[in-house]
């Protein structure tokens, strides 16, 4: 498991998204990929490491 200091990090959503809390957010950071539920924005998030 890799813990992330996701504090100040931007997320991202498509433009295509409703303004329900239902959408996709993403960050990438320096050695991942970051996924979010946007429904609990506190809550843990996926992490998709990136290739070296």
């Amino acid at each position: 498991m890799i813990i992330l200091d996701l504090s100040g990090v931007t997320w991202r959503k498509s433009s295509r998204s409703g303004t329900n809390a239902n959408c996709l957010e993403v960050a990438e950071l320096t050695r991942a990929v970051t996924v979010p539920d946007s429904k609990d924005p506190s809550g843990p998030v996926l992490a998709f490491a990136l290739p070296a």
